[in-house]
């Protein structure tokens, strides 16, 4: 479609409406809806606005049939036809503007938006809401939340955001309800952190503002829908430490069978990995979940897939994460390769353990890895290391090995002296890199 096109063809208005029908319009939004040949918009407000269309214009329910939604659109604009697309509150506010004028030219829509439901509930509770985060479950059911779920789940997103976040305004959906964020909440340990108020059916005469209950309380009470869910932090948010975590902060199985790659070599290793906020990542032979714990931190907008086949260990991993407060990890129960076919590719892979597949696994990995991404392995036997670096120069990769030797202080007597640890192997290998 070329400018002289658009130019001649009537613009798609997309128009915010709230549930006070016509109240909520301006004059020339009124117009446009009133004049329109096509009214697209959802089962409710097609329903509320019902007397306001032309009694011979079309009409179609967009419910269930958003990926429709720019085709009905261009073939009308094709016969010259005049659309209106009703869209509660702003609809370039988690609405359907941003993702029509993603699919149609730019030109050929205007946008003629509402006051935001958000806004309207902060309003009913005189918040502030510039410094707010806006979020939204606006979507299909997405179930209740399980510790550990991958990004893939529906409300992965915005318990991210709850972590990131003093304030938050979210926009729910029938199935993604008040009392399943708070359940939510709950099961991540943050129950006792914030305050949650729910907007219910705004600008409707059954409006109703519930506020001052425990999110333990909300996770078990019904909500009438539509609404909205203000939340805010009632207990300071603490700053952590994103890397070099102190080895006593973990807990560990103990006596000496418990294993955790040691804060030194630790450090190190997450750097060789040259992690990025979004990197996906991968722990084989998580022990105790120190490396992938503290990548999860440094991959605030990424993911971390950890496997373990001890079952005690397994449980410690779980217990550390809770104790950090993290989200974007997820642990598996099992000796890899096992799994793996299931997680994404990785930008980074972190080989603490290989339950005697270390051949195989580095072939998997650099099979699987992203261009450009790194393998980081730690090794304290000889055998190992030499598999290691026999597998990776058949596979005719880059690589190189780092010995990592630490000392640490001691006291003895009313002096101190320096204890070594023992000494650790860093194999490092690059997927299409060059030679370190």
């Amino acid at each position: 479609m070329n400018s002289e096109t658009i130019n001649l063809i009537e613009k798609c208005r997309i128009i915010g409406v709230l549930d006070d029908g016509e109240a909520s319009l301006g004059r020339a939004a009124l117009a446009h809806l009133q004049q329109a040949q096509l009214v697209i918009g959802g089962t409710r407000v097609l329903q509320l606005f019902g007397a306001h269309i032309d009694p011979s214009a079309q009409r179609l329910d967009l419910t269930g049939a958003l990926s429709q939604v720019p085709e009905w659109i261009r073939a009308a604009q094709a016969d010259a036809q005049r659309v209106v697309v009703l869209a509660t509150g702003d609809p370039l506010c988690h609405g359907i503007a941003a993702y029509l004028a993603s699919r149609l030219c730019i030109e050929a829509i205007e946008v003629l938006p509402n006051v935001s439901t958000l806004q309207l509930a902060c309003a009913r509770l005189s918040l502030p809401w510039q410094d707010m985060k806006f979020s939204s479950v606006h979507s299909k059911d997405a179930g209740d939340w399980a510790e550990g779920s991958e990004p893939g789940h529906g409300l992965y997103a915005l318990l991210r955001d709850i972590r990131q976040n003093d304030r938050l305004a979210i926009l729910t959906s029938p199935a993604n309800t008040p009392d399943r964020i708070a359940r939510m909440l709950v099961t991540e340990g943050l129950a006792d952190d914030f305050e949650m108020a729910v907007a219910e059916r705004l600008c409707q005469p059954d409006e109703r503002i519930v506020s001052g209950m425990s999110i333990s309380a909300a996770a078990q009470m019904p909500f009438a829908d539509p609404n909205v869910v203000l939340l805010w932090r009632i207990r300071a948010r603490t700053q952590p430490v994103l890397l070099g975590l102190p080895d006593a902060s973990y807990q560990q199985r103990y006596p000496e069978k418990g294993l955790i790659t040691k804060n030194e070599v630790r450090v190190v290793s997450l750097a060789r990995m040259q992690l990025r906020a979004g990197s996906v990542v991968w722990d084989i032979g998580a022990g105790s979940g120190s490396v992938g714990l503290e990548a999860a931190r440094l991959c605030s907008q990424g993911h971390v897939y950890a496997i373990e086949k001890n079952v005690d260990d397994s449980a410690i991993v779980r217990a550390n994460r809770r104790a950090m407060g993290i989200s974007n990890h997820t642990l598996v129960h099992g000796k890899a390769p096992e799994g793996l076919q299931h997680w994404p590719d990785p930008d980074a892979v972190f080989i603490g353990g290989s339950g005697g597949e270390l051949a195989g696994l580095i072939r998997l990995v650099l099979q699987r890895m992203k261009s450009e991404g790194w393998l980081v392995m730690n090794f304290v036997t000889l055998e190992n290391l030499g598999t290691a670096v026999e597998t990776l120069k058949a596979l005719g990769v880059s690589w190189d090995v780092l010995q990592l030797q630490a000392s640490r202080s001691k006291p003895i007597l009313h002096m101190n002296r320096m204890a070594a640890e023992n000494p650790v192997w860093l194999v490092c290998a690059r997927k299409d890199g060059e030679k370190q």
